[in-house]
């Protein structure tokens, strides 16, 4: 993989929105007040460090962390951030200022940033119209990572492969009564994907034993208490890979009564049939509502949306609830969450979640997530 071509790659398509909407340099910042993925996908560097790009196809990188930046930044540039006293604004300073001389030029920054962040460059870069717009160049880079490139699907596949393996492990170790707890499962995890090669876990583990299950996202996310054991158990998890997640849930039936068949039934069917919704061309409301027709009929309730984009962020477009637009269709290079549920105080709860790549005629599953019935 020739990484200086992939992220040039990117960075050019940037720069050329931000020729085509008169936007001279953009801004993006990740450190620890806001965590900005972008800086990962146009450099390949991890985090904390400001990255100038131009509307000339220029990329400059101020990093916190210089040693790391040599091992994994690719940009035109790449500047200690000593050399400005570590401070940013006094970076973007200098460095606009011999970039042009043309008064008012417009610097766009992240609509999420601070107030007094935003204050604070536009008193110190009073030559330039500081611009914070929903609709710019930042969110142009979101809607470009929903579409993922042969290298982010070849991430996102190795890790929803590290995911698998463990998946088949934590069931042959509750089978065999190795785990038999909540935290028996989610310390393998922690260490499991390290052994794996993968950074960190995709979000919280959420091991949810049969007296926590009926919560959506347990709280704490794992306790001492029994996994597995009589009832219906949840277990969300996922890795990154190269800074890629993967998410899944697995539901475990433990000699289940009729009442919670019936559930673990109902979110199995919404799976089955909402994939065939997740086609390239084919409405994302229109998934939505399959999965709502199905529960209503049953006369239940699904309480969160069906799916959501994975990326460099766990949660990232696009997103396949009510509030998806009602145009908004999948693409191929979507990778998206199947995750239909049902959560009930005395009966317990059942998600499964699955990882579903569009591709040019149809989808692929990119986990082997189950209801697994012991």
């Amino acid at each position: 993989m020739n990484f200086d071509v992939l992220y040039r790659t990117r960075r050019t398509k940037v720069s050329a929105y931000m020729k085509e909407h008169g936007i001279k340099a953009a801004v993006f910042e990740d450190s620890e007040d806001r965590r900005e993925p972008a800086l990962r996908y146009l450099t390949g560097h991890p985090t904390d460090a400001l990255l100038l790009i131009t509307d000339d196809g220029n990329s400059i990188l101020i990093p916190w962390d210089e040693n790391l930046a040599k091992e994994r930044a690719h940009a035109d540039q790449v500047i200690s951030s000593t050399k400005y006293e570590r401070n940013y604004a006094k970076a973007l300073v200098e460095l606009l200022s011999s970039y042009s001389h043309e008064k008012g030029s417009v610097i766009a920054f992240c609509e999420e940033t601070q107030y007094c962040q935003y204050a604070k460059y536009r008193e110190e870069l009073k030559d330039w119209d500081i611009q914070l717009k929903e609709d710019s160049v930042h969110n142009f880079v979101r809607s470009m990572r929903a579409v993922k490139d042969a290298y982010e699907i070849e991430c996102t596949k190795k890790a929803c492969a590290i995911t698998d393996e463990m998946t088949i492990i934590i069931m042959d170790s509750v089978k065999s009564g190795k785990f038999t707890t909540e935290m028996d499962v989610a310390l393998f995890v922690e260490r499991y994907l390290r052994e794996k090669g993968a950074e960190r876990t995709s979000f919280d583990t959420l091991a949810a034993g049969p007296g926590r299950s009926f919560a959506i996202h347990a709280f704490p996310g794992y306790t001492g208490g029994l996994w597995a054991s009589k009832g219906l158990s949840i277990l969300d998890y996922g890795v990154c890979y190269e800074g890629y997640a993967s998410d899944c849930t697995i539901t475990v039936a433990n000699k289940p009564s009729s009442e919670q068949q019936k559930l673990l039934d109902l979110v199995q069917t919404a799976a089955d049939e909402c994939r065939k919704l997740y086609m390239p061309g084919m409405k994302i409301s229109d998934a939505v509502a399959k999965a709502d027709q199905i529960f209503a009929e049953a006369g239940r309730n699904m309480p969160h949306g069906l799916g959501h984009g994975t990326g460099l962020e766990i949660h990232e477009a696009p997103f396949v609830s009510k509030r998806a637009p009602k145009d908004k269709t999948f693409v191929p290079g979507n990778i998206i969450t199947l995750e239909p549920g049902l959560y009930d105080p005395e009966l317990g709860g059942v998600r499964l979640e699955n990882d579903v790549l569009i591709t040019e005629t149809g989808n692929e599953l990119l986990l082997n997530s189950k209801i697994f019935i012991i």
